[in-house]
């Protein structure tokens, strides 16, 4: 059944909700992540929406690529003589990791960020075949 926008998704969403959602920050749209196979690697795209550069912090480790950011926000507003009319404020932190593989290294995977968006490359690499050590048992006889 269709509900006006009016009533969000839930007719009963403001009621069971009320008053935490009202004030809640939204992060759905944090850190969506988009992952593109090309020919020679893959791009990595993710959505930093309020997120500055120098809070975000990549690292490469065990063949696993963590990205994490860290975020705060304050809303002051003052009325004509300096009493607080609403005083909000967000703080919080998310990572996300994936893995990349040991034959990675830092200096392989380049990295740029412009208007809260968080775009790498990361070239393919060929696994090196495992070499075989084959061991035999002497057999005396």
């Amino acid at each position: 059944m269709l509900m006006p926008s009016i009533f969000g998704e839930n007719l009963l969403d403001d009621f069971f909700d009320f008053p935490f959602r009202r004030y809640s920050t939204n992060t759905a749209s944090l850190m969506n992540t988009d992952i593109k196979d090309t020919d020679h690697g893959y791009e990595i795209t993710m959505n930093l929406p309020g997120v500055k550069k120098e809070d975000v912090k990549a690292e490469l480790k065990n063949g696993y690529l963590t990205i994490s950011a860290v975020s705060g926000n304050n809303k002051d507003e003052k009325d004509d003589q300096g009493r607080y009319i609403r005083r909000e404020r967000y703080s919080g932190s998310c990572s996300r990791s994936f893995y990349v593989g040991d034959q990675l290294t830092e200096e392989d995977i380049k990295a740029k960020f412009e208007n809260g968006t968080l775009t790498m490359t990361i070239p393919k690499k060929e696994e090196k075949p495992a070499v075989e050590n084959k061991k035999y048992i002497s057999i005396e006889g």
